[in-house]
């Protein structure tokens, strides 16, 4: 495979969308370019994932994002009921059948000219790779060019990663990176990789933030201890799963704890807590690092994460976490670093947050120890040298 420009192919593309994976592709983008690769981004004209997909946000064509070109295509219209009626039952566990996958690929974020152009220009790239796995640009993307294919699937163990589609395709593929060993075990579990160049590289966090608790205090006016949960407040982040146990817990426990929340979404919060929940919504970054500073602890309840940006700032914040045990991730941060706890159930979760409340001092060295195991494993020098030695596997640079 030759050197050359290497083209990152994704559903959508802005500065400031939020989503895992979006966040990971715009640092890992940043940091690859001034480190003096050659790159490119390809994308639809969509906005963002709660957007509608059938709309052209942005104008089809050539702009520029940080010295690297976006070149965007417009989508195919499509049929959103039939779409939903198969994501519905996949949502809730059932199976579905041949053609409702086929539905389900078919009737998702697409744009027929985006794979036409991969197919017609593939000699002007080294390299295309994907992110995530589970949308049409990715799907039909690889099958354009799978000879020239790598995938970061920010996997997680959920209906879509089982779909017959996706174990084919993906043993096209030259080559998958992983943002977590746990994701990778997952990928071995469903998909046969043996011929496939695999490696846990993870992503890159800008690790200069610091919080300052007595600011955010001052400024929200919360001078009770809090939990803190920062992140999109939906059912499918389990949130209502924090809500329900904090819900019980201030029920048991008749104490000042708060509990507050930082991001977008809405869910509906229990009439019988509101006096003790502080719903925030979108706030300033650096008022989101204070927020960590200040929390008593960071609780991210989600059950699907491939990473999870959050854990890493609270640590870097110098802050401990609690996390799901059922999310095979974050439960493996919160062990290799020592900077955090994990619950199953509702009794976990009490004797967890009357751990952190009752031991300063041990939540202080557990959150120190999160910041260091970020340092040493997540800064961007680091990331970037881990993804320079897996290209040169495709001599590409």
């Amino acid at each position: 495979m030759k050197r050359g420009r290497i083209a990152f192919v994704t559903p959508w593309f802005g500065e400031s969308i939020p989503g895992g994976a979006e966040m990971a592709l715009r640092g890992l983008a940043r940091h690859l370019h001034e480190a003096g690769l050659d790159l490119e981004i390809l994308t639809t004209c969509v906005e963002q994932f709660s957007s509608d997909w059938n709309v052209d946000y942005y104008k089809p064509g050539i702009n520029n994002w940080d010295g690297i070109p976006v070149r965007r295509f417009p989508v195919r219209k499509r049929d959103t009921a039939a779409f939903d009626r198969v994501n519905a039952k996949l949502i809730q566990g059932l199976p579905i059948t041949q053609s409702e996958e086929e539905i389900f690929m078919v009737e998702m974020v697409n744009s027929p000219e985006l794979y036409a152009y991969i197919t017609a220009n593939e000699d002007s790239y080294a390299l295309f790779v994907f992110i995530p796995y589970m949308f049409g640009t990715t799907y039909y993307g690889i099958k354009a060019c799978p000879k020239k294919s790598l995938l970061i699937p920010c996997l997680h163990r959920e209906s879509y990663a089982y779909f017959s589609k996706f174990k084919k395709l993906f043993t096209k593929v030259q080559g998958m990176i992983f943002l977590s060993e746990p994701e990778y075990l997952l990928a071995q579990e469903i998909y046969d990789l043996k011929n496939i160049k695999t490696e846990v590289i993870g992503t890159g966090i800008d690790t200069n933030i610091y919080g300052n608790a007595e600011r955010f205090r001052k400024k929200y006016n919360i001078q009770q201890p809090f939990i803190l949960y920062a992140g999109r407040k939906d059912v499918g982040k389990n949130v209502d799963t924090l809500l329900h146990y904090f819900e019980i817990y201030k029920r048991r426990r008749l104490n000042d704890l708060r509990l507050v929340l930082i991001g977008g979404g809405s869910i509906e919060i229990p009439a019988s807590i509101k006096d003790s929940i502080i719903d925030l919504g979108f706030v300033p970054t650096q008022d989101k690092y204070d927020a960590y500073n200040a929390a008593t602890v960071l609780c991210q309840p989600s059950k699907n994460e491939s990473f999870s940006l959050v854990i890493m700032e609270s640590w870097l914040c110098t802050r401990p976490v609690l996390v799901h045990a059922h999310c095979d991730v974050t439960k493996s941060f919160a062990i290799r670093s020592q900077g955090g706890l994990y619950f199953s159930d509702y009794w976990e979760f009490e004797g967890c947050i009357d751990f952190f409340k009752k031991n300063h001092n041990k939540a202080n060295q557990m959150g120190s120890l999160g910041r260091r195991y970020v340092l040493e494993n997540f800064d961007w020098p680091v990331v970037v040298e881990r993804y320079r030695r897996y290209f040169q596997h495709f001599q590409l640079i």
